[in-house]
């Protein structure tokens, strides 16, 4: 592995927190905002906290590109102005200032502004993930940027989908918004599936895929991420079983409930990954 992927790693799991969070706010808002009866109660906004660790976030991940994507250990070796020299500078900045403005818009009196901005960020991300150095970057770039818009819909659409059930206790819509948002939720993991599995071909070449998930850190680190998203399929499966034969469809609450968790240990992978060197440029 290299130098500084575990801290790198956690570095961009905080960036797709802070991007996951807010957006997923707004998507399910807008879900509610369809169903009749909804009451007028809304949890605390965490956009505002986790925007502003995303900026710290993306800040030091920035430092780290200044230095030669390498960890820096003294002032002397950043090199601040090579940012805009580079296009790994340019994205990391415009990573920097996406989250800064969609923190303040987070904390202003327009919240649903942070869409823009953090659009921006995930835009950026996806065109990171893939140097125009390999064959068809802009092919993987978008892919990536499928895989990544529909991840943080579905992660922190169920986020705050179970923090709104929490919240209207007793009162059917949150049963209903529950079942829309299933419903999404099975196309989005269906799109996860599809951009995930094509972006791992492209990057590893299908004679010698089997070798290369058992034999290289890139490639446990991906066995390991598609094995938890299987699990977290599996409790979306469960939640949804109960969703439509129990009296009660809130009983659904715990397995999505579980399924935070497992989604939680796959964003942490996602950015391990994210951090490890390609299996077909390093051994």
């Amino acid at each position: 592995a290299a130098p500084g992927a575990g801290g790198i790693g956690l570095l961009r799991a905080v960036l797709f927190a802070a991007v996951s969070v807010p957006l997923g706010e707004l998507f399910v808002h807008r879900l509610a905002r369809r169903l009749p009866g909804v009451p007028p109660e809304r949890p605390c906004s965490w956009a505002p906290f986790v925007t502003a660790a995303g900026f710290v976030a993306a800040l030091a991940l920035a430092t780290v590109v200044s230095a030669g994507n390498l960890i820096p250990h003294r002032l002397g070796q950043l090199d601040v102005g090579g940012l805009y020299g580079s296009r790994d500078g340019r994205l990391a900045l415009l990573e920097v200032n996406g989250l800064l403005v969609a923190a303040l818009c987070a904390f202003s009196r327009r919240p649903a502004a942070q869409a823009w901005p953090l659009a921006a960020v995930v835009v950026a991300e996806a065109l990171r993930a893939h140097p125009s150095t390999e064959q068809s970057p802009l092919a993987g770039s978008g892919l990536a940027l499928v895989h990544l818009t529909c991840a943080v819909l579905w992660t922190g659409g169920l986020l705050h989908t179970l923090r709104l059930l929490r919240l209207w206790q007793g009162d059917p819509a949150g049963a209903a918004l529950l079942a829309r948002y299933a419903r999404v939720a099975a196309v989005l993991l269906a799109a996860i599936t599809a951009t995930g599995v094509c972006s791992a071909l492209r990057r590893m070449p299908s004679a010698t895929i089997l070798d290369q998930l058992t034999t290289t850190a890139y490639g446990r680190t991906l066995l390991a991420k598609v094995i938890l998203v299987a699990a977290v399929a599996l409790l979306a499966l469960w939640a949804r079983i109960r969703l439509g034969r129990a009296a009660d469809p809130l009983t659904a609450y715990t397995p999505a409930r579980a399924e935070v968790i497992a989604l939680g240990a796959v964003v942490a992978a996602s950015g391990l990954l994210t951090a490890l060197p390609l299996p077909i440029r390093w051994s």
